[in-house]
């Protein structure tokens, strides 16, 4: 969709009797309207400053659009809502990658399209036995995916579209194989291999636990559970990941090493590790009589204690998927019987009280998914450590939906951000 020039100018004009300079403003489909500062340094000779982006739009997107003040997500203008309702992670990946989602036949193709290219070379296996046992998972698979770029050279070439979708395909096929071997190596059971007769998430949990010496049970409840999980993840707007993606590409990185940079990004705790604080917090806490202490902790800034999995730094409201994973959450502990298991009361007496706190209210700092999935994955058998795994294969899609994206823009160029440099001024060097 092209921009749209707004008929409303803005003109900046500066104390010091520089000239103002007029700037364009285009208007979006949704969202603010965003000014077009491209020419601000040719025209004045200054930059912009805004640590961490926070108003500065990237790129136009077609993709995702976020109403933090609404607690609205759309992906390619189908409410989250919706989406978790009706649909499951494969309609979602052929929405994020095509545009749209798929009528019956287009999703039998585009499913057995992806099941063909689950598995991975068998020489994959000596990168894993590279690694250190008690290797944490994203540091596997940051080394892992970016080695695939060495199995794939008959399709690197970002300038051809087919290579473009065929490299996404592979990236979502093999990523759920990549994570379960990433678990299974640390715990030293041996690999095993997909099963295409499965769905895309069943598989997953097949990859991950199943035995030689037993084969895995397929519960319907904890597939959809998860499949939720991935849905709810595949793709949230400029994020710190996805702008790690589109700078590596810009420069013409293969999508393989843009998707490890991805990852890479992920893994700090402020973005893809929110969960695994959130569940890390609950086992601090450790018992329902406590949660009163930690909430005076966290209402006291010198406290060094943060409430994690409270809260969003988008969503001003409540979190649209938080509500759906809370669902989900419920639905899992009622099917394991865990209702009754000391976290998990522990954790939904922690909702309850904070739910009802004026000074949480207040701030509108809500459960956010982050929250509730971490309950989840952890109710499933899911390790703590690999969680962020867990999200990196969920991210993959919108990651790859964004880069092709951004390799597709002819606006797009090799990301530079300026700076306000405060260092020493010239100064020589003494003799």
């Amino acid at each position: 969709m092209p921009q749209a020039q707004s008929d409303t100018k803005a003109t900046l004009s500066f104390s010091d009797g520089s000239p103002s300079v007029e700037l364009p403003i285009y208007k979006g489909s949704l969202g603010p309207d965003v000014i077009d500062i491209r020419k601000l340094y040719g025209s004045t000779g200054k930059f912009s400053y805004d640590p961490g982006f926070m108003s500065t739009a990237s790129c136009d997107s077609t993709i995702t659009y976020i109403d933090g003040d609404k607690g609205e997500l759309l992906y390619r203008g189908y409410p989250i809502e919706q989406l978790a309702m009706n649909n499951d992670f494969m309609d979602i990946s052929h929405l994020l990658l095509k545009g749209d989602l798929p009528n019956e036949s287009q999703k039998n193709d585009f499913v057995g399209t992806v099941k063909k290219h689950t598995m991975l070379h068998e020489q994959m296996q000596f990168f894993f036995r590279g690694f250190r046992r008690d290797a944490h998972p994203m540091s596997v698979l940051v080394g892992t995916v970016g080695a695939l770029a060495s199995f794939y050279h008959d399709a690197l070439d970002i300038s051809d579209v087919h290579h473009r979708e065929l490299s996404a395909i592979r990236l979502i096929a093999k990523m759920p194989t990549l994570v379960a071997m990433s678990y299974k190596y640390s715990v030293g059971h041996p690999f095993v291999y997909p099963r295409n007769d499965l769905s895309y998430t069943a598989n997953f949990m097949h990859m991950m636990f199943s035995t030689p010496a037993e084969q895995y049970r397929i519960n319907d409840v904890l597939v959809r559970a998860l499949d939720r999980i991935l849905l709810l993840h595949a793709d949230h707007e400029q994020n710190a990941s996805t702008s790690t993606v589109r700078l590596a590409g810009s420069s013409g990185a293969n999508p393989f090493g843009c998707i490890a940079a991805g990852i890479a990004c992920l893994w700090g705790p402020a973005h893809g590790g929110a969960n695994e604080a959130a569940l890390n917090m609950l086992r601090e806490i450790g018992t329902v009589e406590r949660i009163p202490e930690y909430l005076e902790k966290a209402k006291d800034k010198n406290s060094g204690f943060k409430l994690m999995g409270f809260g969003h730094r988008v969503y001003k409201n409540f979190d649209p998927r938080a509500k759906l994973m809370r669902e989900t959450c419920y639905e899992v502990l009622e099917e394991l019987g865990l209702k009754n298991d000391p976290l998990f009361k522990l954790a939904m007496e922690l909702e309850r009280i904070a739910l009802e706190d004026e000074y949480f209210v207040s701030r509108r700092l809500y459960p956010n998914v982050d929250f509730y999935s971490g309950i989840v994955q952890s109710a499933l058998g899911i390790p703590v450590q690999l969680f962020t795994g867990i999200f990196a294969m969920a991210r993959t899609v919108g990651w790859v939906a964004q880069w092709n994206e951004m390799i597709s823009d002819p606006e797009q160029k090799i990301g530079r951000p300026r700076q306000l440099y405060i260092g020493e001024q010239h100064r020589d060097v003494s003799k």
